[in-house]
């Protein structure tokens, strides 16, 4: 309780705090799901459920006022530092205070959208609140493809208004979104074995900052998959090394922070290796200053009794497919502070069971050059031999500056603040975006306090600011309901 002691509001944070004990990675929503059910019970507030396991909790209010649909989602992004020892099936969060700012220990913390859970199980505790009637829809599996979101019934809302809080910036509002599509890659390999005499190494690119990877992917930060790959393209040319395995990210959304290979090498070669991560240590530090202070590459020496390695053409194979893979901004909007249009995040590589597994995740507003991206991806992956399929897309969310709703927030904030309030869309992907075509002509807007580092262990959510988005949200109700 220390992290959140004397925090307004105090139901808010309470709920925040309970939320982080309980275990919620996407697709494994259970428990979270029966605690928000046992909250609905307690409360004696009717609730549904879905066969994706989305839950809708009905709460009464000002009669004949519109129902509004406030909406997150119920599960987090789990990444946690290499030296962090955390089981994210069964370890609560641990919340610290540091400053002005709440975030976890090693780990994501689950502000995106654990504050956005408690919010809502707030409003649903507080019998004093003034608002129109609410559905509280809870959707599950928002991270890994907006699955929930998907998977929404006609019938199951029946609201026509809906006020998502999954947004990172208080003083903004967001009215759209880009759109999304999975690419995966799978390359087969051979194996050979490794010369008798030659060494097991672990080489590791570590000390990025990851980040989300439609929030983030403009701040051209390192890419440790793209990062890693680059040095071992390099090396080859002086340093005859062979690659058992290389393995880095492991969310599709995430911009990869660390990565690594074991090689084996002649013993007489490490000093030369050693030679080459200082030089490319020192080209890494120049590339990326003020942006990746902490990048880096490093090696350990392995016992290891298992000496198959990849064979020559699928070292070269695997090296030169991870080094040619787009990452980063496609195109930017040369009219919007060149805010990214569309991009591509090289977000997973691992071998499993004799293939090379590959995710790349593409983002635009633009459905056509969100399929260019994902061919290009194609025509790259089948030069190498290749296999490509495609995860679930999601469709971009189309702006509406006349929105009620809009209308509606801008006037309560500039009521409760005193100043007036942002707009944006973000290349990040919302449920707003699924809901809207799902439902059309449905009325949308998403908001939330101020949240850094999503999907990262650095991630943190600002302390005055969730007050305010509280104080904001519970306005804009209440407007809502009186008006």
């Amino acid at each position: 309780m220390q992290a959140i002691h004397g925090l307004n509001p105090q139901i808010l944070w309470r709920y925040f705090q309970e939320i982080s004990k309980i275990p919620r990675e996407s697709k494994q929503e259970q428990k979270i799901r029966a605690y928000i059910i046992d909250v609905a019970k307690r409360l004696k507030l009717t609730h549904h459920e879905d066969a994706a396991g989305n839950i809708v909790v009905f709460k009464t209010g000002v009669r004949h006022k519109p129902t509004i649909i406030l909406q997150a989602h119920m599960d987090m992004v789990c990444e946690k530092n290499t030296d962090t020892v955390h089981n994210f099936d069964t370890d609560p969060i641990t919340l610290v205070r540091r400053g002005d700012w709440v975030m976890a220990e090693g780990t994501t913390l689950g502000a995106d959208n654990g504050i956005g859970v408690a919010a809502m199980l707030s409003i649903m505790d507080d019998a004093s609140l003034v608002h129109p009637a609410i559905e509280l829809l809870f959707t599950v599996d928002e991270e890994t493809g907006l699955t929930g979101a998907q998977m929404i019934e006609p019938g199951f809302i029946s609201g026509r208004t809906l006020i998502n809080l999954d947004s990172d910036d208080e003083k903004e509002l967001c009215i759209g979104c880009a759109g999304g599509l999975d690419t995966h890659l799978s390359l087969p390999l051979s194996y050979t074995s490794a010369p008798y005499n030659y060494r097991p190494l672990r080489v590791m690119l570590t000390g990025l900052k990851g980040g989300h990877s439609g929030t983030d992917i403009h701040e051209g930060r390192g890419n440790a998959i793209k990062l890693l790959s680059r040095f071992l393209w390099n090396a080859r040319n002086s340093i005859d090394y062979h690659l058992k395995r290389i393995d880095g990210g492991s969310k599709h959304n995430a911009i990869p922070r660390e990565t690594d290979a074991i090689i084996f090498i002649d013993p007489v070669k490490i000093p030369d290796l050693n030679n080459f991560m200082i030089r490319w240590n020192k080209t890494f530090a120049q590339e990326f200053q003020g942006i990746e202070e902490d990048v880096r590459i490093i090696h350990a020496e392995l016992e290891d009794s298992d000496f198959q390695r990849l064979s020559d053409e699928d070292t070269r194979k695997t090296v030169d497919l991870l080094y040619a893979i787009p990452h980063g901004v496609i195109r930017s909007h040369a009219s919007l502070e060149n805010s990214p249009i569309s991009s591509t995040n090289l977000a997973i590589c691992g071998t499993v069971k004799g293939e090379l597994e590959i995710v790349t995740s593409q983002r635009s507003f633009i459905k056509s050059s969100l399929q260019d991206i994902s061919d290009q991806i194609k025509a790259v992956a089948e030069l190498a031999g290749a296999d490509v399929s495609y995860g679930q897309t999601y469709p971009a969310w189309k702006p509406n500056i006349n929105s009620p709703i809009l209308n509606t927030a801008q006037e309560v904030y500039r009521s409760v603040f005193q100043r007036e309030i942002g707009i944006k869309v973000i290349h990040a992907g919302l449920e707003c975006a699924v809901i809207g075509e799902k439902i059309p002509g449905i009325d949308m807007l998403s908001l939330g306090p101020d949240i850094e580092q999503a999907h990262s262990p650095t991630e943190r959510v600002h302390i005055k600011s969730v007050e305010r988005f509280w104080d904001f949200l519970i306005g804009i109700l209440s407007h809502l309901a009186t008006g």
